[in-house]
């Protein structure tokens, strides 16, 4: 009997893997071995380096899961992984080589996020050049978990990790999706990400997709079990 694949989460930009902690309970009371890795934020080659490291010391099969920024990242880390055996998208990008973070959005009717970005005074460090950026605390609940109570939102925004700008723009060297089975968490009423060109990439990558009606660009916070059922499908 083949071993289970092991769920490694992979979180985005303004936020850690704290927020995946309902996903996290539910699948482990489900029997399923969980690993939330550290996603750096400083470039995208960098950071899929990172992850590529961390998912290659992990015995047996891996159902790799990113959000947002996340998804980016392991799109291009699981491309010369063997043992990635499924990727899982929330609210993320699924990039094709050649695209960026940026570029795959041209084109839609731009997501709040685009004039709620703020830019740190300082160069992002560690990465290759550019500033920080951030959510405005004003607008944060708004742009990134509008579903989220306030109170929750708050923490998250005091709390949030910055993105090197430069990872943003910088175009991805591999496309694992092309290869590997994929499934995709669709919120309607994201502001971070334009959902038409989320629905682009989940459709073009041929992807199983779950929508989540109402579901804001942390709706799998929110929705823990439907997040975390759609994991287990991919874990068949």
């Amino acid at each position: 009997m083949s071993p289970s694949p092991t769920v490694v989460l992979v979180h985005g930009a303004f936020a850690d893997a704290s927020g995946f902690r309902g996903t996290i309970q539910l699948l482990e009371a489900a029997g399923h071995q969980v690993v939330a890795v550290p996603n750096p934020l400083r470039s995208l080659s960098g950071d899929a380096e990172s992850v590529r490291r961390r998912v290659a010391a992990i015995e047996g099969p891996v159902v790799l899961v990113g959000h947002s920024y996340g998804g980016a990242v392991i799109t291009q880390a699981a491309d010369t992984l063997e043992n990635v055996t499924a990727l899982v998208y929330l609210a993320a990008f699924g990039l094709d080589v050649g695209e960026s973070c940026l570029s795959v959005q041209a084109g839609y009717p731009p997501a709040m996020l685009a004039t709620e970005g703020r830019p740190s005074p300082y160069d992002a460090p560690g990465a290759p050049g550019g500033p920080d950026l951030y959510i405005d605390r004003a607008s944060f609940h708004e742009v990134f978990c509008a579903d989220s109570s306030a109170e929750d939102a708050a923490v998250m925004a005091a709390t949030q990790r910055p993105i090197s700008a430069a990872a943003l723009g910088e175009p991805a060297s591999a496309a694992a999706w092309k290869r590997l089975p994929s499934w995709f968490l669709l919120p309607d009423q994201d502001n971070a990400i334009p959902p038409a060109a989320m629905e682009f990439m989940a459709r073009r990558m041929g992807a199983t997709v779950e929508c989540v009606a109402g579901g804001s660009h942390t709706s799998f916070i929110v929705q823990p079990q439907v997040t975390a059922g759609l994991i287990e499908r991919a874990l068949v």
